[in-house]
């Protein structure tokens, strides 16, 4: 049975292939793949691997490689057409009836495919040629040209009407395609089908693989309606369905481990030549479902970058509340405002990418946004004020089916509650132990009937991690210093190719040891644009430099040590750091998580309280064995 390409196509790329292979095989991130032990030999080295990237797996120990589609054959033993029909299920995607009639229609999607190609290379054209001076000269002025227009294959829609439909007719096209391409504006009473992109600048659009499905047009002219106007649906286009860049920004947000999302055409431009490719934008809607899934595939959290003004929040509450019952564990939103009047195209000209890198690196996660949301929306002077917004912020929690994620919303929103409630309620006399932990109340941890409730030990202090926790490799710091922090750093000093390829991130990097932050500063202080290999020289050998690098090295183990010998291979340690730096954010995330675990267990001992503790520590020990395997 023959399928569709286009369809095998769709079930790919809403399906990674870490996520197929995950279900049989215990995964862990090694660099920018995934490995594992080999599902179909018995080995005890995982010799594994699969590549989101490539959409593919590979098997060192049998020699196998493949798509999903093969790797469901391997080990389900299906054949192709079953292992189809499986998959499509998984990713939703509806399978056509294999008929003469389908196999008309795919080649009729190949045919407009090549019809679109041939109209961006057309308006490509028209942009260098005379009749596109003025859009030239209107992109120079919003630095888009170059490197622009060539990346992004820019182009220009003449003014005339007929100018893209007489050079079609040309190269044989027929009119009834063109339409059907959603090229020529045509209806019943339109007696002459017509140009529908004129006098405007040309932002193609492409799917997935890169192959052009669609165009925006922005209107040179200020009297026009639509400034923007974009290709209508067509059997290749389905707005809801695509990103902007997606096809280019792929491969950078794997590398990453991060997308950034903006509103328009120029801003995902402008940020990508100041250094962003993991730029996509909507297709000139509101996020959709679909859109977030993509979204999603790129990257764990997804950084949605909005104007700061009453606009772009009102954008960030419609993402949050289209991602709420989507969310699950490990999958969010994070969302950077930008200063009030600005779009990052205007950041990018006026800041560049520092100025960028500063609103990124403040992008606030979806539980911060959808607090502030609610708090903002009216005071809270009253009980019924404060029940009001309580109800408020409750309601859209029960929007979230992952039932773990919703577990952990209504604790963090009732532990934001009490802390504010308790800070603003006016003060009652306290009784009961010597170290006042109690008041009067109406039952509660402590309270019989009229008896007393105890404040809530996060309220009184901060607690103590376990000492099973803190027998950890992961938050125990050695001699005062992290041993992850040290590796990274000493890592860069030992590899000064690499610093610039992570300054921002080390710039940026929260840094527990004394040591760590002192050998930092001396790796900043030399890099100034390039790397001043003769400057960074003389401050690692100043007395303070050379002792906390000593201190550093200190705490770090042979497997740590290899990597730091001139002899090793920069790529290999390239990924040996950006798994580091990835799994210190993590396991600082989960510190933080792991407190707040602690914290409601201290205030109400109940065996949900219990099992978070045990899943955090769980996780904890999955980074352990992370970090394990990349040393083997």
């Amino acid at each position: 049975m023959k399928f569709p390409p286009s369809v095998l196509e769709e079930i790919k790329a809403r399906l990674p292939v870490s996520a197929v292979v995950g279900k049989r095989v215990r995964l862990q991130k090694a660099g920018r793949e995934w490995k594992g032990l080999s599902p179909f030999n018995a080995e005890k080295t995982p010799s594994f691997f699969v590549n989101d990237q490539k959409a593919s797996f590979f098997d060192f120990s049998s020699g196998k490689n493949g798509d999903i589609f093969k790797f469901v054959m391997e080990t389900e033993g299906l054949s192709f057409p079953e292992a189809v029909e499986k998959l499509a299920a998984e990713a939703g995607v509806t399978l056509p009836k294999i008929t003469a009639e389908a196999q008309v229609q795919e080649e009729r999607r190949k045919g407009l495919h090549e019809i679109l190609e041939i109209a961006a290379t057309f308006f490509e054209a028209e942009l260098m040629a005379d009749r596109g001076a003025a859009a030239r000269r209107y992109l120079a002025s919003r630095g888009l040209d170059g490197e622009a227009r060539t990346r992004f294959r820019l182009g220009y829609g003449p003014a005339d009407r007929f100018a893209l439909r007489d050079h079609l007719a040309g190269k044989g096209v027929p009119a009834e395609l063109m339409m059907e391409a959603g090229l020529l504006v045509h209806g019943e009473e339109i007696a002459v089908p017509y140009d529908r992109f004129r006098d405007r600048i040309m932002f193609p659009i492409h799917d997935a693989r890169g192959r052009v499905v669609a165009f925006g047009g922005r209107a040179m002219s200020s009297e026009v309606a639509a400034k923007y106007l974009n290709s209508p649906e067509t059997p290749l286009f389905h707005k809801g369905h695509l990103l902007f860049n997606h096809h280019n920004a792929r491969k950078a947000a794997h590398d990453l481990s991060q997308v950034i999302v903006v509103e328009g055409y120029v801003d995902v431009i402008a940020m990508s030549l100041s250094g962003f490719p993991q730029t996509v934008a909507p297709l000139g809607t509101a996020l959709t479902e679909d859109q977030l899934g993509l979204l999603w595939r790129m990257a764990d959290e997804p950084v949605i970058c909005l104007d700061g003004d009453k606009a772009g929040r009102k954008a960030a509450s419609r993402a949050i509340d289209l991602a709420l019952p989507l969310l699950e564990p490990g999958k969010s939103l994070s969302f950077a405002l930008l200063p009030d009047g600005q779009d990052p195209d205007d950041l990018a000209r006026s800041g560049g990418r520092q100025a960028i890198a500063e609103v990124l690196s403040a992008a606030r996660p979806l539980v911060d946004m959808l607090w502030q949301r609610e708090v903002e929306a009216g005071p809270l002077d009253t009980p019924e004020r404060r029940a009001a917004f309580e109800r408020r912020l409750k309601e859209p929690l029960s929007q979230i089916r992952d039932e773990t994620t919703r577990k952990h919303y209504r604790r963090e929103m009732d532990e934001r509650l009490a802390q504010l409630f308790t800070s603003s309620a006016p003060a009652r006399p306290e009784r009961g132990g010597r170290d006042g932990n109690f008041q009067r109340g109406r039952g509660g941890a402590g309270g019989g009937r009229g008896g007393f409730r105890q404040v809530p030990p996060w309220l009184a202090g901060p607690l103590k991690a376990s000492s099973a926790l803190t027998q950890s490799r992961l938050v125990t710091k050695l001699r005062g210093e992290d041993v992850r922090e040290a590796f990274i750093l000493l890592a860069l000093g030992s590899h000064p190719e690499l610093i610039l390829r992570f300054a921002d991130e080390i710039a940026e990097l929260s840094l527990d040891g004394p040591a760590a932050e002192r050998f930092r500063q001396a790796l900043l202080d030399a890099v100034e644009g390039t790397v001043d290999h003769e400057a960074l020289a003389n401050r690692l050998a100043q007395p303070r430099v050379k002792e906390a690098r000593s201190q550093l090295l200190a705490v770090t183990g042979p497997a740590e040590r290899r990597k730091l010998t001139q002899g090793a291979d920069p790529e290999s340690v390239f990924d040996s750091i950006h798994q580091a730096i990835v799994l210190h954010h993590r396991a600082r995330t989960l510190n933080s998580e792991l407190r707040a675990a602690e914290r409601a267990l201290a205030d109400d001992a109940t065996e949900a309280n219990f099992a978070w503790i045990k899943d955090v520590k769980a996780r904890l020990d999955t980074i352990d064995g992370t970090e394990a395997m990349s040393e083997d």
